[in-house]
């Protein structure tokens, strides 16, 4: 598939995706943040003190945080990402009681002075998956990059989406920088992903 098709195709996803997220009926979204605990839990075990990025949700999409409250409390330490620029995310430390503050593209997470640190799980959000393990973003691309510089530190993070069951879709054809997922979490289970 010629590069501008490509691009067009996952535009056109990620509209009818969010489309069917942005429908979804309040209770089904409220169950799904306590869903998600469990579906992580029966599917994963974390090493002790790993660090775990998560995510501030923003729009519809499914929330990490009772997720995240839950690692933090099983020892784990919390970062989320924070926007240095156009191209640029970091990973600043958090616990919950921190004060927040705006991080860029609608998210919240710590001030500039946070510590940065290395993730070793990634929970990330998403357009729209398929079961292969590949995501269509919002068509920034930080999570790309971000990983990509990890890579050439020599670290490979566990990589989780975490959507809800209807933006999966069958098909995502991927650019040769797109990083396949590990898992996809959402509110009907945990999905190991089958790369094709």
């Amino acid at each position: 598939m010629h590069i501008d098709d490509l691009k067009t195709s996952k535009a056109e996803i990620r509209k009818s995706v969010l489309q069917a997220r942005n429908a979804l009926p309040e209770a089904l979204r409220n169950a799904a943040a306590q869903s998600i605990i469990r579906n992580f839990s029966s599917g994963i075990t974390l090493p002790k003190k790993s660090c775990v990025s998560g995510f501030w949700p923003i729009r519809s999409e499914i929330d990490p945080r009772p997720l995240m409250q839950q690692l933090e409390v099983q020892g784990m330490t919390l970062c989320v990402p924070a926007i240095l620029d156009a191209q640029t995310i970091e990973f600043r430390a958090m616990s919950f009681g921190d004060a927040l503050v705006e991080t860029g593209f609608g998210t919240m997470g710590p001030p500039a002075d946070a510590p940065v640190v290395d993730p070793d799980i990634m929970l990330i959000p998403l357009a729209a998956f398929d079961c292969a393990g590949n995501r269509i973003g919002y068509g920034a691309g930080y999570y790309d990059r971000a990983i990509a510089a990890l890579h050439q530190k020599n670290k490979h993070p566990l990589l989780i989406g975490v959507a809800f069951d209807a933006q999966r879709v069958d098909h995502i054809a991927h650019e040769p920088h797109d990083v396949a997922l590990n898992y996809i979490l959402t509110e009907t289970g945990l999905i190991a992903a089958s790369p094709v």
